[in-house]
């Protein structure tokens, strides 16, 4: 694993290990960032269920100015750690041991707005239509905020979750990423 563009470009990223996690691959992470970027200028990202942290610093490497990543796992975080220090990020992160409902109500306390939400939980434990459900009653994207959402390739997400559309959605082998788009058009009644 590696930092695929941008200005950490070729960094070796760690994985974190076991097999509690399971890393994004580069093919993967090229494909996500030509879908929506495939550069920033600027902007707040969320890696929620950040494993190693491998596409919120891809996203810093491609111009976010800062990414906040979360994940419940001891051994995860402190490979985030080592990556962020790796690419010499640690001014433009924070990170969080704590799993996906509570970070999000202390962010919702902070009120936080994010350009980008990245969203890879555990295949085993689909919940990324409440989240997304949640996130879009909380406003915490911006309008044309995008949501990645990265699942296995038999879970088929719906058109519309809260105020937020699918505008995109690809298959890579047994992995299938959606992403969503908050639009004035999708707002909430």
């Amino acid at each position: 694993m590696r930092v695929v563009s941008g200005i950490c470009k070729g960094r070796p990223l760690k994985a974190v290990p076991g097999n509690t996690t399971r890393p994004t691959t580069d093919k993967v992470k090229e494909a996500v960032f030509n879908m929506i970027g495939p550069y920033f200028d600027g902007g707040i990202g969320l890696d929620l269920f950040a494993g190693s942290g491998g596409l919120g610093l891809e996203g810093l490497s491609r111009g976010l100015d800062r990414v906040i990543f979360v994940d419940r796992e001891p051994k995860a975080i402190q490979v985030i750690h080592e990556n962020i220090k790796s690419c010499r990020m640690e001014e433009k992160t924070e990170v969080y041991r704590n799993d996906a409902d509570r970070a999000l109500k202390a962010l919702i306390k902070r009120e936080i707005q994010f350009d980008v939400l990245f969203l890879d939980p555990p295949y085993k434990k689909q919940q990324l239509v409440s989240l997304m459900e949640k996130m879009s009653q909380q406003d915490l994207l911006k309008w044309n905020g995008l949501v990645v959402c990265e699942h296995s390739f038999d879970v088929s997400l719906p058109q519309k979750v809260g105020g937020f559309s699918q505008v995109k959605h690809e298959n890579y082998g047994i992995i299938s990423i959606t992403i969503y788009q908050k639009s004035l058009e999708n707002k909430e009644e």
